[in-house]
């Protein structure tokens, strides 16, 4: 399945010279790349990758949402459950790991500000130019006295107490792709065949089937064919960008699962999805570079990664029960005031944030913890911990 698509001029020649990048880059690798190559080149090449590049990803006019688009209603509860690790003396940074359109920056400065909570300093971390100054024209006409505040920055502050927030981020970390046909593992890749790209399998080397038997044996077992994909940069990549936070947490919010339940028998073609104008559909190769492909969060490995990187797992639960241990009910109240239009108008978006068949049950949210003694109101609810 592939979206319908009546390209202008611009994104057609820009698909095209993404196109083309990847394609020399398959000759010259001999005929051949890795997806996670692929992946990689097609979302972050310079200039030229999705998240790169200047065309618009989020909101109505974009090709997806995410939970500040649809409500400042999360980004009051993500800054309830800040201010609480911050605790009564309030010292302290935010981090945000790449804050997409800066309103849940917004979002979380303005509850803060009016809990007097306001940190030292709030940072962004993001790798999209475009991204960049769709931020700092937000965050200048939402809330200009607080410019002093923030900080744009290409990389993690070297030493710091506070929180790291990262929304729907590990989602779009470049992934491998494979077939199981055990106990053989094969890698799947890119080649060119007629001009198009295309599937292409190779035998897996020894990291990929170690990685296969693991997976498979978490799962249960599996029958061959079993397609899925995994993510070997997680580790690395989150550990590099939580080490310099003394004291504080990270929180993580992303679609997944724990492994377990991830790598099912019965999810024989695995999570990878791809999304172009509000549809989701399963074809990566389709307009490269004007569409983005993600991949369901393995949240076993992420929780592996924290206690690796020496945090504590201090919790493990829905993104619904995350908002609803911190008082959702009252942050709608406090937005909407006496206007009852308004107070329906954030029912309505507490609906598509917490209903399962919405984001409630897909996105999970986990923390970890440096220093940070007191229980966490936003998973006190529910802790699915125990399914990691």
């Amino acid at each position: 399945m592939q979206p319908a698509a009546d390209l202008d001029s611009a994104e057609a020649q820009h698909t095209e010279r993404v196109r083309a990048l990847i394609a020399d880059q398959i000759a010259h690798a001999g005929g051949w790349i890795s997806f996670e190559r692929y992946m990689d080149l097609a979302l972050y090449a310079p200039g030229l990758g999705y998240y790169s590049a200047g065309s618009r990803k989020l909101g109505g006019g974009g090709d997806f949402i995410t939970a500040p688009e649809v409500s400042p209603l999360f980004g009051a509860c993500v800054a309830k459950q800040c201010a609480e690790i911050q605790g009564e003396g309030g010292a302290g940074s935010i981090l945000e790991l790449g804050a997409g359109s800066g309103r849940l920056a917004v979002d979380v400065l303005c509850r803060l500000e009016s809990l007097d909570r306001l940190p030292e300093q709030y940072v962004i971390l993001d790798v999209s130019a475009d991204f960049r100054e769709r931020q700092r024209q937000l965050l200048a006409d939402r809330v200009p006295h607080l410019l002093p505040r923030l900080e744009w920055v290409d990389a993690p502050p070297a030493s710091f107490d506070g929180v790291i927030i990262a929304n729907e981020v590990l989602d779009a970390l470049p992934v491998s792709r494979f077939r199981w046909r055990g106990p053989a593992c094969e890698e799947l890749g890119v080649s060119v065949v007629g001009g198009a790209f295309t599937w292409s399998a190779q035998p897996a080397g020894p990291a990929l089937e170690r990685a296969c038997a693991r997976l498979a044996a978490a799962a249960g077992g599996w029958e061959g064919p079993y397609v899925s994909e995994y993510c070997p940069r997680l580790p690395s990549w989150t550990r590099a960008v939580v080490q310099g936070l003394r004291r504080g947490a990270v929180l993580w919010f992303d679609y997944g699962l724990p492994r377990p339940q991830y790598y099912l028998p019965q999810r024989r073609d695995g999570t990878l999805i791809c999304h172009f104008r509000h549809r989701a559909h399963g074809n990566p190769f389709v307009h490269p570079g004007l569409q983005d492909i993600t991949a369901w969060v393995d949240f076993t490995a992420l929780a592996e990664s924290g206690v690796e990187a020496g945090f504590e797992l201090a919790g493990f639960t829905s993104q619904a029960y995350f908002l609803a241990g911190l008082g959702i009910d009252a942050e709608m109240r406090a937005l909407a005031g006496d206007h009852e239009g308004h107070f329906a108008r954030l029912a309505n978006q507490a609906r598509q944030l917490m209903m399962p068949g919405e984001m409630g049950e897909r996105f999970k949210a986990m923390a970890w913890t440096r220093g940070v003694d007191r229980p966490l109101s936003g998973f006190a609810l529910q802790d699915l911990r125990h399914s990691l």
